[in-house]
């Protein structure tokens, strides 16, 4: 399976927008720009997921829904509450596993989690931080779940990758 572990996009801070809890905090007009880059970028490598799944947090579901728009993914975008902050490896391990039929996979979330999971799939300590900044993508091809044997890092892709091979 082809993992894809995206980041979402720049969000406002707390209490700025009347945003008073973390999970109501919506992406920034940077932030969705940024997302429709990471979007046309994944068009020019003809990157197409079998399914998107995101966490139930509002910046989440809107990076998703923006790189849905931007790729013309044609199906629904799946919520998955264990990529939400605070789950654990097996909870996310378990939602993951109805997922091995699909061979290309967009999952939408966050920091550290997101990186957390990126080094358990490759089989490192959690000592090896993984920081996956914000509108990025991370590749990880594994071969079950839970992962029986160390995943293969494909690439680590930021924004400003595609801003500069974009033009």
């Amino acid at each position: 399976m082809k993992l894809y572990l995206i980041r979402h996009g720049i969000a406002h801070n707390l209490y700025e927008e009347d945003i008073t809890l973390d999970s109501q905090r919506k992406l920034t007009s940077q932030g969705k720009n940024q997302l429709k880059t990471i979007g046309t970028g994944l068009n020019r490598l003809k990157i197409q997921p079998d399914i998107i799944c995101s966490s139930p947090l509002v910046r989440a579901k809107q990076t998703a829904e923006i790189l849905a728009h931007t790729i013309n993914f044609p199906k629904e975008i799946h919520t998955i509450a264990s990529l939400a902050p605070g789950h654990s490896y097996s909870d996310l391990y378990k939602d993951l596993k109805s997922l091995l039929p699909f061979e290309s996979v967009f999952l939408v979330g966050h920091e550290p989690c997101l990186g957390l999971l990126a080094s358990h799939l490759l089989w490192t300590s959690d000592e090896l931080k993984i920081d996956v900044k914000k509108a990025s993508i991370i590749r990880i091809d594994i071969f079950d779940i839970p992962p029986t044997m160390p995943g293969v890092l494909k690439w680590i892709v930021t924004p400003k990758f595609f801003e500069n091979i974009l033009g």
